[in-house]
């Protein structure tokens, strides 16, 4: 029997592709689309998704059932000891504080770590935690590592446009009505797992080079330390358009002289609330 699984759930946005062979189980997210239940990479394909959200559907974010979530421990329980769980940030959502209730009855062999990430930067602390399951560190060691870095990354989103932060309740009417006759493209920033809004500029061009900005400040103030020692990544990440992506890549490249690691698609359960089009940099601390 092996020793550690890492499971997270899919707003890692971690492709079951990316995971065939190794130890790391992905629990789909389910998602409530005009009233009918969806599961993300199950039945409900990124294109399927925006197809859907753009078409006007009612779309909202749901958690797992704990039925779906103690079936995938015990599965997994069967070929390993223990389990690293990783859920989206308990900022975001209620399924960590259901998980850690329900690893109340899996003493010693479930450990769920509230690591205060969504999407790109959550997959890499779900790499990172599979990187020292396979060093030999133990359970305790990597729970304690996830929990000290836990704040340790940032991101910044722009939104190209303003009719899904109105839909979902983020912005009044009369607010979405005025940015959009301005043409202002909002920057939202993820810090500890929230949400929140940054800087509202004109135009994509100037979301791009503030978002750049805000990534170079922080890595000159908050994790120097960690460039210095080549314990820190860059990414970019989007919603449905993977070319704009690749575009903004260059540019974050050629304008904070770093390698992007890589660019995949924001998860939906973020996507849901800003729409297609939008662009992201992020960054965080690695093992």
């Amino acid at each position: 029997m092996k020793k550690i699984a890492i499971v997270t759930d899919s707003n890692a946005g971690i492709l079951p592709s990316e995971v065939q062979g190794r130890d790391i189980f992905i629990l789909p997210m389910p998602f409530l689309i005009d009233g009918e239940e969806y599961f993300e990479g199950i039945n409900l394909s990124q294109s399927e998704f925006y197809e859907k959200l753009e078409g006007n559907a009612n779309v909202s974010t749901s958690q797992p059932s704990s039925a779906s979530v103690t079936e995938l421990w015990d599965k997994v329980l069967k070929e390993y000891e223990q389990i690293i769980y990783i859920p989206m940030s308990s900022s975001l959502s209620a399924s960590c504080e259901n998980a850690t209730r329900l690893s109340e009855e899996y003493k010693d062999k479930v450990f769920v770590v509230d690591n205060q990430k969504i999407s790109v930067i959550h997959k890499s602390s779900v790499f990172d935690a599979e990187k020292m399951a396979l060093e030999g560190k133990s359970a305790n060691e990597i729970v304690q590592y996830l929990n000290e870095t836990k704040f340790d990354s940032s991101i910044y989103i722009m939104v190209p446009n303003l009719k899904y932060l109105k839909k979902g309740g983020r912005l009044t009417p009369a607010a979405a009505m005025i940015g959009s006759l301005l043409n202002i493209k909002p920057v939202l920033q993820i810090q500890g797992g929230k949400l929140d809004s940054f800087a509202k500029v004109l135009s994509v061009k100037n979301a791009l080079k503030t978002m750049i900005k805000a990534m170079k400040q922080d890595l000159e103030k908050r994790f120097q330390d960690f460039v210095d020692k080549d314990k820190f990544e860059i990414y970019v990440a989007y919603t449905k358009l993977e070319e704009d992506a690749m575009q903004f890549k260059e540019q974050v490249e050629s304008e904070l002289g770093l390698k992007v690691s890589f660019v995949d698609p924001l998860s939906l359960s973020v996507a849901c609330h800003i729409g297609p089009g939008a662009l992201a940099i992020a960054g965080a601390r690695r093992y």
